[in-house]
């Protein structure tokens, strides 16, 4: 029987997917079983403060918020929304910002006046805001006051309320309300965020994502799988409005009343010295990060660390050999996707084979399927499939129905299952190269290329060739005082052949100066294919 949802403004509810498009929700775990009525944030925040009130909840390069100080300022945010803005529960409110201490309680206190959440990227612009807004029929705003330009320039017909901190504006409102706030008495299922896909093909996609969700991240991959303790100090570099962030320099800390210390600037540059200075011990940033950081790791103090946790990308064996050689740590990779808020799998360090990205994340679970859907054995490549607690339900959007297939989210990857069940990445589905009859994934012939001295970044792809329909190029970004000529294109070609099958080589090779990436660190392969490259 369907609860009763405390959303005033049904828009996002009445917009989600027919139910017979859903995918099919598993909840195996003991933890998983939710109540009927539940409110993340209540649970996440205000869970801490009979316990750990006085503890750090939130360290910045300006100020540190204890739970209790974290929770009043969200309490008064609360109220600015629902006294002074009229907030209704089910209003979509915008929050741009970037990782700070006021980003954190405006999404909190959206949450807990059972607003629906629509983080944004720091570096979007009016045109992209735009298509949010309007897709989402966004009606509230609370931005970076260093960051409105872009939103006072997108087109939004239904934005009525923007409030802007850093200038005082919000903080002036803050001061005078109250520090209480009641948790609105939300349904498990009340949607509590809509996270917008990348939109690299096309108009971005709108996820819908519940107030059971966000705890069911916390208590199936982080629970199982990383276990924080309420001592650790997270740092990481994913901003917040990115999923892979949210969870890993937010809920996860927050589930055990542990502290997050959040960088406005988290480069690789920037984390080492911050992880030295703060004794980080959890640490969530890119393959690319990791890579760049175990080229300095020498230069600072990293043995406080003891959980690195790598995702938005492939994760390469050489960079995971890398990072072991230098803090003794295995990087603990895993795959997520903005559908299914977190990551699906991943393995405990204890259970890590280099190169594979690992199991099913306890409360999930995964199987390679062939194009209609069929399980394919062992050893054979397919596309991943996947179920669980969390799952894909898109914002009134048509292609819901080619990411739900049989009660299966089918994610776009394409992967191997070994006999011991662990799936081992090939590639994006559409990434995949047909060359003269083989097929060749892009980030093997990636991994391959790192692996030699002069190689610092790289990206593989497949482009139209008259005679094989397509041939692997590599763009390559040469190591500092490496030279970018014929002998070193031909020194690498023959290194991928040593390393790899030798089919599988570059048969072209572009040197460049660095490598399309959006901001969350992923390679764009799509801006490769057509030539977007500097």
């Amino acid at each position: 029987m369907e609860t009763v949802s405390a959303h005033a403004d049904g828009f996002a509810r009445e917009r989600l997917p027919p139910r017979e498009m859903w995918p099919e929700f598993r909840f195996t775990l003991p933890q998983l079983r939710y109540p009927a009525r539940v409110n993340c944030a209540g649970v996440l925040l205000d869970g801490n403060l009979a316990r750990r009130a006085d503890h750090p909840a939130l360290v910045t390069p300006t100020e540190t918020l204890t739970y209790a100080q974290l929770a009043e300022r969200v309490n008064r945010i609360a109220n600015v929304l629902v006294h002074r803005t009229g907030l209704v529960p089910g209003n979509r409110v915008l929050l741009r910002g970037a990782n700070t201490a006021w980003m954190v309680a405006a999404y909190f206190a959206v949450l807990k006046a059972g607003g629906i959440v629509v983080a944004t990227m720091p570096l979007l612009r009016a045109k992209e805001l735009g298509q949010m807004l309007r897709k989402a029929c966004i009606s509230h705003a609370l931005c970076d006051a260093r960051l409105g330009e872009a939103l006072a320039g997108a087109e939004a017909p239904d934005l009525r309320h923007v409030l802007h901190w850093g200038d005082g504006e919000l903080e002036g409102l803050c001061a005078r309300e109250s520090p209480e706030f009641a948790a609105c008495d939300t349904a498990a299922d009340d949607i509590c965020l809509i996270g917008f896909t990348s939109g690299t093909t096309g108009e971005p996609k709108g996820t819908l994502h519940f107030h059971r969700d966000m705890l069911a991240i916390c208590d199936a991959y982080g629970r199982e799988v990383l276990r924080p303790e309420a001592s650790d100090v997270f740092i990481g570099s994913p901003p917040l409005a990115f999923t892979f962030g949210l969870g890993g320099l937010v809920l996860f800390p927050f589930s055990v009343g542990a502290t997050a210390v959040l960088l406005e600037r988290a480069s690789p540059d920037d984390l080492l010295p911050a992880i030295a200075r703060h004794r980080a011990t959890v640490c969530f940033t890119a393959p690319t990060a990791y890579r760049a950081m175990a080229a300095k790791a020498g230069e600072h103090d990293l043995s406080s660390l003891r959980k690195c946790v790598s995702a938005g990308e492939v994760l390469p064996k050489p960079i995971f050999e890398a990072w072991r050689a230098v803090t003794g740590l295995k990087l603990m990779d895993g795959i997520g996707a903005t559908e299914m808020l977190h990551i699906f799998i991943a393995a405990r360090e204890e259970e890590i084979r280099p190169g594979a990205t690992g199991l099913p994340v306890p409360g999930y679970e995964a199987k390679v399927v062939d194009a209609d859907g069929e399980e394919v054995p062992r050893g054979v490549a397919g596309r991943l499939a996947v179920r669980g607690p969390t799952g894909c339900r898109y914002l009134d959007d048509p292609r819901q129905a080619r990411y739900v297939e049989r009660g299966w989210n089918i994610t776009g990857d394409t992967y191997v299952q070994d006999e011991d069940g662990y799936f081992w990445y090939q590639a994006r589905s559409d990434d995949m190269i047909v060359s003269a009859g083989y097929n060749i994934a892009g980030p093997e012939v990636e991994a391959a290329l790192l692996t030699h001295p002069l190689v610092r970044e790289c990206g593989v792809v497949g482009v139209p060739d008259d005679e094989r329909g397509m041939v692997v190029k590599a763009f390559v970004v040469l190591a500092a005082g490496a030279i970018a000529d014929a002998a070193t294109e031909r020194a690498l070609q023959e290194h991928v052949k040593a390393e790899i099958a030798p089919y599988k080589y570059p048969r072209r090779l572009e040197f460049v100066a660095s490598l399309p990436r959006t901001e969350t660190g992923k390679l764009q392969r799509f801006a490769l294919r057509r030539g977007g490259i500097a």
